[in-house]
């Protein structure tokens, strides 16, 4: 008798396809929020005339508030909704953003902060809720590829934001026209400071009206609920069972150093630019790049899923970034430069692989909870950039005021995202030796 040949399952079924389509929008809005808050440490910086490290503060704010909401929004949405929850990060979203508006007012740096860290417990809602939704929707097999396809419109987002972020912050900033702003009369200087935090504030506050927007959008439209009747494991089962799964475990891991190495190599792409004698809004251009490079690197990555084991690949990319990283510290110029933007082709699969990878086999309460664990990790991107910008300022306020083993001090600083590259490879290949004989789908 013959045998049929198995059919592949589809990556996206029809029937799911509208909220398929509505759930994936919100990661272009997430990509946003994280491309237009990276030019900002410099322009804080600038206009407020703080260290690097003080500076370092937007990330520490922004990233801070996803580890600190994660696993209160998944356990909202383990008790009702993935709607309710999606609406609730939307709110939360607008809210930190409206927020610009009166801190602009006091130009009180701390307000700032206190906006974005506001902000970001609604996009921890969105992450916590979208990723592990996006999941669900389909077959196991092709999981791992279909978040990979969601999180493409993730970096459609982001080039948004570095656009509005260039086009509409940097290159609007009186501070960056003046040869020494620091030295500057009080009288001149609070000028420039008031106009140049009203410039800031702007994107921020249209985008705060634009989310209400999409949140009447996402509210009159019917999304399946996602939510279980049955009875539900206690939360300390679930805990136990995530706590010995190893995969999962090193997988939180895996995620803490991916996003503090991306975070690093997009916010000090800035420092590292100006250390070669490079503007702020010609600097975008070269993040621009990085965020084209890994809207390509997601699409070929996605593409390549489709014959390589998950794990495999993601141990393939991170050696090919940790090299970039390696050229970007002992190159001089822009060729280390160019190796640093290189790293975000390399990095576009990282997230959206670790996140299957570690999710994989878990059932739907596990999965749930599991998901807060990973965007709880999303700390990585508050507190790597900070030592980062510690050890750029281990010679003073410049970017290149002492040399580390024969590099200037931002050079160097890149040895971070290094070690973290190092460890994701590791992850990768261990995942594929030992948890995944197979190839993915």
């Amino acid at each position: 008798m013959n045998s049929i040949p198995q059919q592949k399952p589809k990556l996206v079924d029809r029937k799911v396809l509208i909220p398929f389509i509505l759930i994936t929008s919100l990661f272009a809005l997430w990509g946003f929020a994280n491309a237009v808050t990276d030019p900002m440490v410099q322009a804080f910086k600038k206009v407020l005339e703080l260290t690097n490290s003080q500076a370092a503060w937007v990330q520490m704010a922004f990233y801070g508030g996803y580890f600190c909401m994660a696993l209160p929004a998944a356990l909202f949405v383990r008790k009702y909704s993935y709607k309710v929850g999606v609406l609730i990060g939307l709110a939360l979203y607008a809210l930190g953003a409206l927020l610009f508006f009166p801190a602009a007012i006091t130009e009180q740096f701390w307000f700032f902060c206190l906006g974005l860290y506001i902000l970001t417990f609604g996009l921890a809602f969105l992450e916590t809720t979208a990723n592990p939704y996006i999941l669900a929707m389909g077959a196991r097999e092709t999981a791992t590829q279909r978040l990979n396809l969601a999180q493409a419109f993730n970096p459609v987002g982001s080039i948004g934001g570095l656009l509005i972020a260039q086009q509409f912050v940097l290159k609007n900033l009186k501070s960056d026209d003046v040869a020494d702003y620091a030295s500057l009369d009080l009288a001149e200087k609070t000028l420039i400071k008031t106009a140049d935090l009203l410039v800031i504030r702007n994107p921020y506050v249209i985008l705060g009206l634009v989310l209400i927007g999409v949140f009447i959008l996402i509210a009159v439209n019917k999304m399946p609920q996602a939510r279980d009747e049955g009875k539900k494991p206690s939360l300390k089962a679930t805990f136990d069972s995530l706590r010995r799964n190893k995969k999962y475990v090193l997988g939180v891991l895996a995620q803490v150093f991916y996003v503090g190495a991306q975070i690093m190599c997009w916010t000090y792409i800035y420092q590292y630019a100006e250390a070669i004698g490079i503007s702020s809004t010609i600097a975008a251009n070269y993040q621009l790049a990085a965020f084209v490079l890994f809207l390509v690197g997601r699409a070929v990555g996605t593409y390549l899923l489709r014959f390589i084991n998950s794990g495999k690949l993601l141990a393939y990319f991170a050696v090919l970034a940790g090299i970039c990283t390696v050229f970007a510290i002992y190159m001089e110029g822009t060729t280390g430069l160019y190796a640093l933007v290189a790293t975000s082709f390399f990095m576009s699969v990282m997230f959206p692989t670790i996140y299957g990878i570690a999710l994989n086999g878990l059932d739907e309460e596990q999965s749930k909870i599991g998901a807060a664990g990973l965007v709880m990790a999303i700390v990585g991107g508050a507190l790597m950039p900070k030592w980062q910008g510690m050890i750029i300022d281990l010679g003073g306020n410049g970017v290149s005021d002492t040399q580390i083993i024969g590099v200037s001090e931002v050079n160097f600083s890149f040895v971070l995202p290094l070690l973290c590259f190092v460890y994701i490879a590791w992850y990768g290949r261990q995942v594929f030796r030992r948890y995944q004989p197979v190839k993915a789908l």
